[in-house]
């Protein structure tokens, strides 16, 4: 088994393979077409409560602490007004229903119920039994739900909270590197493999004034040249927030091993593969969810 699989190229490319398994739900209309039915019409009301429910009836303080990159006053709006209409608990069961009719639409039931779907969730399942909850609020609320018995679930579930593990970790040293919140969306989109500007100002609240603003403190820090493009500063200030970040993350991918990783995200690498090519992301996204 290797002792340090973070400073690896390997263990962050299965991150990613997981992270874009995950994802496929948020690209689909299935989520927001359940909460329609509560009386939640706005998909953003919807995502935030997706993300947000197995948390609890949080209010937007609590919430947007946790998700770091939303404004609070875009969480505000929906919650807890939300939780009046839908709880917490529903939220849960109906996004893991909309990952089974979103997996199942992309990939096709042969694959759903084929070997290699099993020994993926099962792969996921001995690399989350490594992960501690000290510290990683939303990787700890995940980790209180139950594993679902079908295997392509039980493999969601398992990208799910191995994605907000990362995420919990990568936001301690964004608050560490005094880069929370707008700021490092800002550095994310100007190094090129973030979501574009227009993008973050449709989807997460912020306003045009406030990335201006976010764009002049990066470039009193050095981090951001005239051009709002990365400086070799911040060129490498991201690189070694990635790479504490990959140290936080280890945990996991040490425990599956070299073989381990390496089968998960071929494994895994194919299902997202398959999603893709079955429109799973908004072509002007999908370079983020290629597994190389």
């Amino acid at each position: 088994m290797s002792t340090s699989l973070a400073t690896v190229p390997a263990a962050r490319r299965c991150q990613t393979a997981l992270n874009s398994f995950h994802s496929t739900v948020y690209f689909a209309p299935d989520l927001s077409r359940s909460l329609a039915g509560y009386g939640v019409e706005d998909p953003l009301a919807a995502h935030v409560a997706g993300k947000t429910a197995a948390l609890g009836r949080v209010g937007p303080g609590v919430a947007a602490a946790a998700l770091n990159g939303l404004a609070h006053r875009l969480v505000a709006r929906h919650l807890p007004a939300v939780w009046d209409r839908v709880d917490p608990r529903t939220v849960v069961a109906l996004r893991t229903e909309a990952a089974d009719t979103v997996l199942r639409r992309l990939l096709g039931e042969e694959v759903i119920a084929s070997p290699g779907m099993a020994e993926a969730a099962g792969l996921a399942e001995r690399a989350v039994s490594a992960c501690a909850p000290q510290g990683r609020p939303m990787y700890a609320a995940l980790a209180d739900l139950p594993v679902p018995d079908a295997p392509h679930l039980a493999l969601w579930h398992a990208a799910t909270r191995l994605r907000e593990y990362r995420g919990d970790g990568h936001i301690a040293l964004l608050l560490g590197a005094g880069l929370a919140g707008l700021d490092a969306l800002v550095l994310h989109t100007a190094s090129g493999d973030g979501v574009p500007k227009e993008a973050v100002l449709a989807n997460h609240g912020w306003t045009g004034a406030e990335w201006d603003a976010a764009e002049e403190r990066l470039r009193a820090r050095g981090l951001l040249g005239p051009d709002s493009a990365p400086t070799e500063r911040g060129r490498r200030f991201r690189e070694e927030l990635e790479s504490d970040t990959d140290r936080l993350d280890a945990a996991p991918y040490d425990r599956l091993g070299e073989e381990g990783v390496a089968r998960l995200t071929e494994l895994v690498g194919g299902f997202v593969t398959a999603a893709a090519e079955a429109g799973a992301y908004p072509p002007a996204l999908r370079h983020l969810f290629t597994v190389d």
